[in-house]
């Protein structure tokens, strides 16, 4: 029997292309590439010895880039490249994808199914936007579209449709009148329910919402400087943003969706690129890359709470990063007192915090840092992609010596799919080969979901809710997660009145645990609100 290979990074490679000019623009591909180059030179061989490790490249997957919508992206990049992977793959949306493609990349190798492995993913929305400010759309020199496109593509301005849900799972137990009740009620994007569990996680933590929102501030603070020293954060060589910064509400920093002002969204329009190169103990030593430049992949697991987030069980705790960071450490061999370096994925304050709940670690002031690059919002939202910076840093922070282990939290959709993969200086502690299956199944479905109802009637109580403000700065929808006092059912809902949507505005009052009646309008919408009618009293 073939002893099972070991999985190891043998060269990374970043590339940041800061410059707005629309002669600057470079389009992903092409950062891509650049990104790959830096990566083979990464390894430490020679130009010979690197075009021998190129000659065997056999997979090469590709992060789904936003910006541009490439015909054949993977096979524009092999050709670019001078090589003829048999594997070439092009992924799904989602910022759990880097983590994932490492998992499965360094399982393929274990298992002998490839024997040199290309990751890679960049974004260029940066200078996309600068195009389409100038009116010079398609950028020149861009590759030809695969279809047609009329505006920049932003993950904060999808068509909400109904059935618009890819990868979900349905509960057997859903309410009458339910088809999709979140495009109905104009929520679903990612700007909407993040702060959904924020809320949750603040009123299940018994803080205050100004105690809630200091916190966030000063966790962001501290990203902020991690990125401030990061050479390839879209940030890099300005003053960092302070935790008053970060959580004063203005004209600069206007409250997006509460709780959350600018300064606490990911920030996508970016130009960056990253790409990683993985193969086995055995053909690098036979290449003769250098031992300091191995890292060794251990093992990894991810899955997936309900894309039809109605459809979870709560809000203030994700049961796919609980599951997802116990079965990542576990199927590596490691303790958590193993790990030395972290980067838990960070779009919005409450993905760090739902992750450190799960382990009991600090959310902000840890003794072990939970960022290496500085979150989405400093570091630079690139995307799908941002995870595989994470790699990247982590792969050269491991191999600087500042430390032994590290782990890293991958996160996608809207708190939905889930990726754990942990990285060392050296092989498993147990002997054991990489794990030769998938420790988790592809959703979470063992968790009590509570029945929702479409259509609603009656007294009601608040069980979260966010609500999004216009430009001018002013509250202007409320988006409610409620729950009916007659049977439990949980239901979405709008605000039914201005003063609703005020007392969800507010900073004074919590609103989550509050009473008010819930009716079905007209037009299908359920609207809630905290005044109660005379014939309730």
């Amino acid at each position: 029997m073939t002893r099972p290979a070991v999985p190891i990074i043998v060269g990374v490679g970043d590339v940041v292309n800061r410059s707005r000019k629309v002669e600057d623009a470079i389009e992903p591909l092409e950062l891509m590439v650049q990104a790959i180059d830096k990566a083979f030179e990464d390894s430490g061989l020679t130009n010979s010895a690197q075009s021998s490790l190129q000659s065997q490249v056999d997979t090469l997957d590709v992060v789904r880039t936003w910006t541009w919508p490439y015909p054949d992206l993977p096979g524009l990049i092999s050709k670019r490249i001078g090589a003829k992977p048999e594997r070439q793959h092009y992924t799904d949306h989602g910022g759990n994808q880097p983590a994932y493609l490492l998992d499965e990349a360094a399982r393929r190798i274990s298992k002998g199914e490839s024997k040199v492995a290309i990751l890679t993913g960049g974004e260029a929305l940066a200078s996309l936007s600068a195009c389409a400010a100038a009116k010079k759309l398609p950028p020149p020199g861009w590759t030809p579209l695969a279809e047609e496109v009329n505006s920049v593509f932003s993950p904060t301005t999808r068509e909400l449709k109904p059935g618009a849900l890819p990868g979900s799972w349905t509960p057997e137990r859903t309410g009458t009148d339910l088809v999709d009740v979140g495009s109905k009620h104009s929520i679903g994007n990612p700007i909407h329910i993040y702060p959904l569990y924020e809320n949750a996680y603040r009123a299940h933590h018994n803080q205050s919402i100004a105690e809630n929102h200091k916190e966030s501030a000063a966790l962001y603070a501290e990203f902020a400087k991690v990125a401030e020293q990061n050479e390839y954060a879209w940030s890099h060589g300005r003053p960092a943003d302070s935790a008053e910064s970060i959580g004063a509400v203005s004209k600069k920093n206007r409250m997006i969706c509460f709780p959350y002002p600018l300064l606490m969204n990911a920030f996508n329009t970016v130009n960056l690129a990253a790409a990683c190169i993985v193969t086995s103990t055995e053909y690098a030593r036979e290449l003769g890359i250098p031992e300091e430049k191995w890292i060794y992949a251990l093992g990894g697991a991810g899955t997936q709470d309900s894309a039809e987030f109605w459809k979870r069980p709560s809000f203030w705790w994700s049961p796919a990063i609980s599951r997802s960071l116990d079965a990542g450490l576990r199927v590596s061999g490691l303790q958590k007192s193993d790990i030395d370096l972290y980067d838990f994925y960070s779009c919005f304050p409450i993905v760090p915090k739902l992750a450190t709940n799960s382990w009991g670690m600090p959310v902000g002031n840890a003794p072990k840092p939970v960022t290496l690059l500085g979150g989405l919002t400093s570091f630079g939202g690139a995307g799908n992609n941002y995870s595989m910076h994470a790699i990247t840093e982590m792969t050269r922070r491991l191999r600087s010596g500042r430390g032994k282990n590290g782990l890293i939290l991958a996160n996608g959709g809207v708190v939905t799919y889930q990726h754990v993969v942990c990285l060392s200086r050296s092989p498993r502690l147990d002997g054991l080969p990489y794990p030769n299956e998938k420790p988790l199944p592809t959703y979470v479905t063992d968790v009590q979901v509570p029945l929702v109802d479409g259509t609603v009637e009656g007294p009601a109580t608040v069980e979260t809710y966010t609500v999004e403000f216009g430009r001018d700065g002013r509250p202007a929808i409320a988006f409610i997660i409620g729950r009916l006092k007659s049977n439990g059912h949980r239901f979405i809902a709008n605000h039914a009145d201005e003063e609703t949507l005020q007392a969800c505005s507010t900073t004074e009052v919590e609103p989550i645990g509050r009473s008010g009646t819930v009716k079905t309008n007209d037009d299908g919408r359920n609207l809630f609100s905290f005044t109660v009618p005379r014939s309730n009293l």
